[in-house]
């Protein structure tokens, strides 16, 4: 199976879609990635859990640079990056383009249609021509469930349908990988399952997916690898089965015992 956001089916691709080797990020005196290590293979999907200001959402910006890491060597798709060294900005561009993001908060443009949202990035970015962006981005917003709300503008939906068109915006880049930051966290209780299902369907379709998340049972259900983060380090990491059901450190312990019995 040819994984989605290939150019082409011929392309074998390298085995990983991330690889990341010491990676460091403070803000001030504040270290909050220590030397953060792992890989991300092809048609995967990564989870990244952990108690809140252990350094996932950095970790996460850092893979697309929206967080430029202080030092540390980060390989998205087909662009690597020695971040000890300056960075030129084409080459920084080059490396983003190679990921997509899907914000907490949707980042939507108010003032533009739920279709001129999709197509904003391949038409003024990419330069793809307006009608095969519009044609592409129509398949993706039914692939979500939204063709019909193509010429509606966000204050129309609701955050779930908001989300839906950030991820079907991530999509039409083609991305080598697809980050999702918390994709559930702004949403209503109600809201939260038609968001899940689409980010589902997408592993099943073979995406490369890195995201982060407090929905441990979702995590369970769509991944291939989790990451429990904790004071900027990966403290463990391993399929679901091996980090959920059969923690080796303490520490993942009690965080899970807290997620999954808070009373």
């Amino acid at each position: 199976m040819t994984e989605p956001g290939d150019s082409t089916a011929a392309e074998s691709g390298p085995e990983y879609r991330v690889t990341a080797d010491g990676i460091e990020k403070a803000f001030g005196d504040n270290k909050v990635l220590k030397g953060v290590s792992f890989r991300v293979a092809r048609g995967t999907a990564t989870a990244i859990i952990g108690p809140s200001g252990s350094g996932k959402t950095t970790l996460l910006r850092a893979l697309n640079a929206l967080d430029v890491p202080d030092s540390g060597v980060i390989r998205v798709g087909e662009e690597e990056i020695d971040f000890s060294q300056p960075v030129p900005k084409d080459r920084l561009r080059r490396y983003r383009a190679q990921s997509g993001f899907v914000f907490q908060s949707h980042n939507l443009f108010p003032h533009k249609t739920v279709l001129q949202n999709v197509t904003e990035g391949p038409v003024f970015v990419q330069k793809h021509p307006k009608e095969q962006a519009e044609a592409e981005a129509l398949e993706l917003l039914q692939q979500v469930g939204l063709a019909e709300k193509r010429d509606q503008y966000p204050f129309q939906l609701s955050g779930g349908q908001q989300q839906r068109v950030g991820i079907a915006r991530a999509l039409a880049l083609k991305p080598k990988v697809v980050l999702f930051d918390e994709p559930t966290s702004a949403l209503d209780p109600e809201l939260v399952g038609e968001v899940l299902s689409v980010i589902k369907d997408l592993a099943v379709e073979g995406w490369t997916l890195v995201i982060v998340t407090h929905e441990i049972q979702f995590a369970r259900q769509v991944s291939n690898q989790v990451l429990f983060t904790d004071q900027g380090v990966i403290l463990e990491q391993g399929t679901p089965a091996e980090v959920l059901e059969n923690p080796k450190e303490d520490r993942t312990r009690q965080f899970l015992q807290r997620i999954l019995n808070p009373l």
